[in-house]
């Protein structure tokens, strides 16, 4: 029975280790986000821009395509039943709301987490096993401060962006099979669209994006820090960090929906 317990009760110990762990880098991260600038030691600007266009500006092209043809594949797949009943130009809003509510912010989501959370990880994961943490640490410089930070703050304002850019891209390949293959009317298909597409559908994508924005820059970190074993080891924490973050973008997603769903109940 004792060894049952000791099976049963190291995961569970485990699990809290790591829980607190990574509770305890994203207090630090949003602290020297927030008063950093008090303690006279701000995020360098140079070095937030600089992340900002590698998440952001060099992710545009992928999110704009793979929103544009998930736009396409779903109002075909629409098109398909709404045919059936009459309801061909309902395509227009089912794919607006679609795109913008749900398919926008996960999507977008996980193609960053796949390209940036990789990237982050391998990064601070080659600095921890060549010790270059060590180095910053002994040179009085907080690593969460100079690596993590910067990082958490840039995807924090551009995956909002390309989640805008990507709810606009699937509304546009919507758009090209509606017109152009179902054969409804450009202005009554962008009526249609904006009739039934509220504020509210939105923002609640757009909030969605600030919550995995967190998800994929600490899981990333937090892998990285926890990298050894050379090599190998960046490899085998880069792809736990991708799988990582792909399970909590879902699970924080069907929270948030949950969340917005109860509300209006």
């Amino acid at each position: 029975m004792i060894k049952l317990f000791e099976k049963m009760g190291s995961p569970v110990v485990y699990g809290i280790r790591v829980f607190l762990d990574f509770m305890h880098l994203s207090l630090q991260a949003f602290f020297w986000i927030i008063f950093g600038p008090f303690r006279d030691k701000p995020l360098k600007h140079k070095t937030v821009f600089e992340q900002m266009v590698f998440m952001g500006i060099q992710s545009v092209l992928i999110v704009f395509f793979v929103m544009f043809f998930t736009g396409v594949v779903l109002a075909m797949q629409s098109a398909y039943q709404l045919s059936k009943l009459g309801g061909t130009i309902y395509v227009a809003s089912l794919t607006a709301v679609s795109i913008c509510r749900e398919l926008g912010p996960v999507l977008t989501a996980l193609v960053v987490a796949g390209r940036i959370g990789a990237a982050i990880t391998a990064e601070i994961g080659s600095m921890q096993v060549n010790e270059q943490i060590e180095a910053l640490e002994t040179m009085a410089i907080n690593p969460v401060r100079f690596l993590v930070a910067p990082k958490l703050l840039s995807l924090f304002v551009m995956l909002p962006c390309l989640t805008i850019l990507g709810d606009v891209s699937g509304i546009l390949g919507g758009y090209v099979i509606g017109v152009y293959n179902l054969g409804i009317n450009k202005h009554l298909y962008i009526q249609t669209t904006f009739k039934y597409l509220m504020l509210k559908d939105v923002y609640t994508g757009l909030s969605k994006s600030f919550v995995f924005a967190i998800i994929i820059v600490l899981v990333g970190a937090y892998q990285g820090l926890k990298t050894r074993g050379g090599a190998v080891g960046v490899g085998k924490h880069t792809t736990i960090s991708v799988v990582t973050s792909f399970i909590l973008i879902i699970v924080a997603d069907c929270i948030v929906t949950g969340i917005y769903y109860f509300q209006n109940m």
